[in-house]
């Protein structure tokens, strides 16, 4: 049984990807940005990749193009825009009533207009206690009333195979008569003679060509074979690398990244380079040894974070920033650099969303891969 999904807020596409590549139908993606969408619908090309106001857009409206009724959607994912939540953005400038923070009324009308029978709705980590929790507790109320057991939890993206301290809120709603239940964490940890621990952020890209400062092209062939399982995972079917091209960094960028070692920042920098202001994690080099820190949409400008590459002399490629989200090698993206980075750090990890998927079967009462493989065990004996 194939299951059909609808990504509201869908940028990207970094929650439908991870669903994809498990075997769901993408229906459509909705945005209003006209980049995102292009991103979207390239790497969903029989998908419906819709612009549109979600704050305007009516639910029937979208049925009607889809040629679907209520109950017709299995899973109804998005992640309404977070900015007014973020601890990004200073607490005097955030309060409740802020427009941003109020989109997911709209993710809610579209809950109550197509019934779907799974619905996952993410936001930043900070929408659990916000307000004192009144956010949390009127979604949760709201999806109670509309016939959905729910449960929520603040998910660690290295918990489920993505090497990058990223930790996000999920909504997971059934009205299938099976409550969610979040999957046990299930990391694809290196196990070693002492030690078991996650995916380091060089593990993740250690098989990438290496370039100089403003060097790479595109289509590049890859010049050696993958060196973990990550890495394969990560390769997926792509027969060449895409975005591995490197952003050229002026005199004095280059010489800060030149002056500092694997795992150093802006407190490591000389005193002739050192920036008159910034925050701890600016103007870093990743480490050998350690998860990746947020990618963030900033991830173009190393004053914005530890964006310098552990070795190489340079900024993380779009394609390094990518797969430490869990993008595989075959997803493309459209724009400029910038629009790009954007994108990237914008998104949900698809190995993160992946991550619910026994669970997502669960709740439409269907088997998961291991009971598909017990179950054809069990006819052929």
């Amino acid at each position: 049984m194939t299951i059909n999904v609808i990504d509201l807020f869908c940028g990207c596409g970094g929650m439908s990807w991870g669903l994809y590549k498990a075997g769901f139908q993408i229906l459509a993606g909705i945005d209003y940005d006209d980049e995102v969408l292009r991103t979207f619908q390239v790497n969903h090309n029989e998908s419906l990749a819709l612009k549109a106001d979600l704050t305007q857009l009516d639910p029937q409206e979208l049925m009607k193009k889809l040629n679907l009724k209520p109950g017709e959607v299995d899973c109804l994912i998005g992640g309404p825009p977070c900015q007014g939540f973020s601890k990004n953005v200073p607490a005097a400038y955030r309060f409740l009533k802020d427009p941003r923070n109020q989109l997911f009324h709209d993710f809610l009308r579209f809950v109550e207009a197509l019934r779907p029978n799974v619905v996952i709705m993410e936001n930043v980590a900070e929408i659990y206690a916000a307000y004192k929790g009144t956010i949390r507790e009127e979604i949760i109320e709201t999806l109670n009333q509309l016939g959905y057991a729910v449960d929520v939890h603040v998910l660690y993206a290295p918990d489920f195979g993505v090497p990058q301290r990223r930790r996000r809120c999920f909504f997971f709603a059934s009205r299938t008569g099976i409550s969610p239940d979040f999957p046990t964490p299930t990391f694809r940890s290196v196990e070693t003679l002492f030690e078991e621990r996650y995916i380091t952020a060089w593990e993740a890209i250690s098989d990438l060509p290496a370039l100089q400062n403003g060097e790479g092209y595109e289509p590049m062939p890859y010049i050696q074979p993958p060196l973990n399982d990550y890495q394969k995972t990560m390769r997926c079917e792509s027969p060449v690398l895409f975005d591995h091209v490197t952003r050229k960094l002026n005199d004095k960028q280059l010489a800060r990244v030149a002056a500092i070692q694997p795992g150093e920042g802006i407190k490591n920098l000389p005193d002739q380079l050192r920036p008159k202001s910034g925050y701890s994690g600016a103007y870093g080099r990743l480490d050998f040894e350690m998860i990746a820190p947020t990618i963030t949409r900033w991830v173009f400008h190393p004053g914005s974070g530890r964006f310098y590459h552990p070795r190489d002399n340079r900024l993380i490629t779009i394609r390094e920033a990518a797969r430490l989200q869990s993008f595989s090698d075959d997803f493309r993206f459209q724009g400029t650099y910038i629009q790009k980075a954007h994108q990237v750090g914008n998104a949900v990890p698809p190995l993160l969303i992946a991550g619910l998927v026994p669970s997502i079967k669960a709740c439409l009462r269907l088997p998961t891969e291991d009971q598909w493989r017990e179950q054809a065990a069990s006819v052929a004996d």
